[in-house]
């Protein structure tokens, strides 16, 4: 799979949200990634990436993990090197899921919560979470192999109404 063409190389997903307010439960949003295969593109993923693991090549890493949105600026921060993902590799998904421990939370729920997703410096999308505030996880990314073998970009958010175990096992089927 050779081209001139390199597609997307190295991808940083930016999340960010308001701390819970003064005397309330904290709120935790995590970013999770999910790879599929040629074998099976929208089925069940080969590996996911979340907090406290990482790509097994290493080619995705969870770079920044927030548990109560108290950072300065990003909160949590999701690297892909998909130009150095192996070519079994077709499709990478990238989500975001509320930790449900004090009750259901959605993202309405939430002070600005707001996803960025950049190709080096330039942004490819900005998601802020409107158009899903009933839901409690989203799909805010989605990267696929063209026929050349180049990563591109399909933007678009998806709502889900799924805890985060549950989320990870369905975000690239729909």
């Amino acid at each position: 799979m050779s081209s001139l063409n390199k597609g997307l190389e190295r991808i940083e997903v930016g999340l960010s949200w308001d701390p819970s307010p003064a005397g309330s439960a904290g709120h935790d949003l995590d970013l999770v990634a999910a790879t599929y295969t040629t074998g099976d593109p929208a089925g069940a993923p080969a590996y996911l990436v979340h907090f406290d693991s990482r790509a097994p090549d290493g080619t995705i890493t969870l770079t920044k993990d927030s548990r109560d949105g108290k950072g300065l600026g990003v909160d949590e921060r999701l690297v892909l090197e998909l130009d150095r993902l192996a070519h079994r590799y077709l499709r990478v998904v990238v989500g975001v899921a509320i930790q449900q421990n004090a009750g259901r939370l959605t993202f309405g729920d939430i002070a600005n919560p707001a996803a960025r997703i950049r190709n080096g410096r330039d942004e490819l999308a900005a998601a802020d979470f409107a158009d899903v505030g009933g839901a409690t996880a989203a799909r805010v990314a989605e990267f696929v192999r063209d026929s050349s073998g180049a990563w591109v970009f399909r933007p678009g958010i998806h709502g889900f109404d799924a805890d985060p175990a549950t989320f990870a096992r369905t975000m690239g089927t729909s």
